[in-house]
């Protein structure tokens, strides 16, 4: 039987290795718990999380990226007070600081639908959903994952990047929204390895700062009615 309840957490302002540490315990209790539910008649449901957090200024590199697209030396993130680390997920670099929901549901899709690039696309979508509660038109780039705006015009710019991992269906990771992100540590990187497009936030296109935990709120709300999650 699936369970669609799913445990909010808001972690706050967390350092990216704690935040990552923690969630590589979630994900493996959660695997673990899989694995054991193989060999028993009764099933114990697995377990859901959808967890906000910010993060110090940090650079992260997926598996599959190229670490010559982050522009620092090591004394370059020391003058930027920022950090970088070689992570586990899908893509390339990116960046994540105060000011952006940096989100990570721990989902077993098992619960909802084994579809990875389903998945993505409705986590997409509920970002999608967010901007439009702002009068921001956003949509998809054919061929890129993420967030986008006027993404079929030269001045294509990302509001909100996304990178994943899963085993048996139990995700981590996740997506970086930015909302009152300081939007000068991108030009330090070539975000996801994209060198001809430009990066924007909320309070960029909308010229004003905004109440991060409305923010929230709303992106909550939005991913729970496109998954059918129980919050």
């Amino acid at each position: 039987m699936q369970n669609k309840k799913v445990q909010f957490i808001d972690w706050g302002l967390v350092d990216y290795q704690d935040a990552w540490n923690r969630q590589e315990d979630i994900f493996a209790k959660t695997l673990a718990l899989k694995q054991e539910n193989r060999t028993l008649d009764q099933q114990n449901p697995t377990p859901n999380y959808l967890i906000f957090t910010e993060h110090p200024h940090v650079y992260t590199l997926g598996k599959s990226g190229h670490e010559e697209y982050l522009l620092l030396d090591e004394e370059g993130l020391k003058e930027k007070e920022a950090t970088f680390y070689k992570i586990n997920r899908g893509g390339d670099i990116t960046y994540h600081g105060p000011g952006q929901i940096v989100g990570y549901p721990i989902l077993d899709l098992d619960n909802f639908f084994t579809d990875i690039h389903l998945y993505l696309r409705t986590l997409e979508e509920a970002i999608i959903r967010v901007c439009a509660d702002y009068g921001i038109a956003a949509g998809r780039y054919d061929g890129y994952t993420g967030v986008w705006i006027d993404a079929d015009k030269e001045n294509a710019r990302k509001i909100c990047a996304m990178g994943v991992r899963a085993s048996r269906w139990v995700t981590m990771h996740g997506f970086a929204f930015n909302v009152n992100a300081n939007l000068a540590y991108f030009g330090n990187i070539i975000p996801c390895g994209i060198e001809d497009k430009a990066v924007t936030s909320l309070e960029k296109e909308l010229g004003q700062k905004l109440d991060l935990d409305e923010v929230k709120d709303k992106v909550k709300r939005h991913i729970a009615d496109l998954f059918g999650m129980e919050i």
